[in-house]
């Protein structure tokens, strides 16, 4: 008999991939957490029933939601991941040459402790890397006592349900302000154009009002949904389509180019409309 697992991203669409078996399933004190072996996209990470992220199109989400902030700022130093517990982002920041410390905040400290065991290759820096630091603790807490302190910050959250709303509030966004440096960035995932517009439309306006330089990008994802997906940055100081591409370091990774840098900035038009 066939398995397959499928993801109901809306109440009308669906993505199905058929599936070798069902490797871990929990009910975590904040999530459903499950990892399962698919035909296509190898291992999966699925909370609440929505892909987190699959083992052959994870450095899609993890390079780009790290190096566009990280080449656009000088001199990132310090970098604070907020959720993320899969540990990605933070495999993709410690190749940075100019980092010091990636601390990570992860409220779930099985989705952390589960990717180690089924996600290694995700999950590697995650382990015994000198530049990491990893706290359970409440992200949006955590900022909220943070000032003037990081570089970059990234959120590299769950779908606007749940324990997650709240990283997507206007508030969230002042305090990741707050907990900046003068000169620091932000980044935070947010969502597809096509399932999400009023989201997208929100969140840029408010990060806009918080941040000078505001601007949005577009990458592919093949399991999220819709398969375009996007990320919205404030920056306090630095434009990253002003950065200077024969400067951004060659480094090992699949996706993010020197030459993509500023390529995912251009938008099509149904996206430029809905940041008017």
């Amino acid at each position: 008999m066939e398995l397959w697992y499928t993801e109901k991203q809306t109440p009308n669409h669906g993505i199905t991939s058929k599936i070798t078996q069902t490797l871990h399933t929990e009910k975590t004190e904040y999530q459903d957490l499950a990892v399962i072996d698919t035909v296509q996209f190898g291992r999966m990470l699925v909370l609440d029933g929505m892909v987190m992220t699959t083992g052959k199109d994870e450095f899609v989400y993890h390079e780009m939601i790290s190096h566009v902030a990280l080449n656009t700022h000088p001199n990132p130093e310090n970098v604070l991941v907020i959720g993320g517990g899969d540990g990605g982002a933070i495999r993709e920041i410690v190749k940075h040459p100019k980092v010091k410390k990636a601390t990570l905040v992860e409220i779930d400290s099985r989705v952390i402790e589960v990717s180690k065991q089924y996600l290694p290759e995700i999950a590697a820096a995650l382990t015994n890397n000198p530049k990491v630091e990893v706290k359970v603790e409440d992200g949006i807490k955590y900022i909220a006592e943070s000032e003037n302190r990081f570089d970059v910050i990234l959120v590299d959250s769950t779908e606007p349900v749940g324990p997650a709303v709240g990283l997507f509030a206007l508030d969230f966004y002042k305090a990741i302000s707050r907990a900046l440096k003068p000169d620091g960035i932000m980044v935070a995932q947010t969502e597809s154009p096509f399932f999400n517009a009023d989201l997208i439309s929100r969140v840029f306006k408010d990060v806009s009002s918080v941040f000078p330089i505001t601007k949005l990008y577009l990458v592919n994802i093949p399991t999220y949904p819709s398969g375009l997906w996007s990320f919205t940055m404030g920056s306090k100081k630095y434009d990253p389509e002003q950065v200077d591409e024969s400067k951004i370091p060659e480094m090992d990774t699949k996706y993010y180019t020197p030459k993509i840098h500023k390529s995912v900035f251009r938008l099509p038009r149904f996206v430029e409309n809905l940041l008017k």
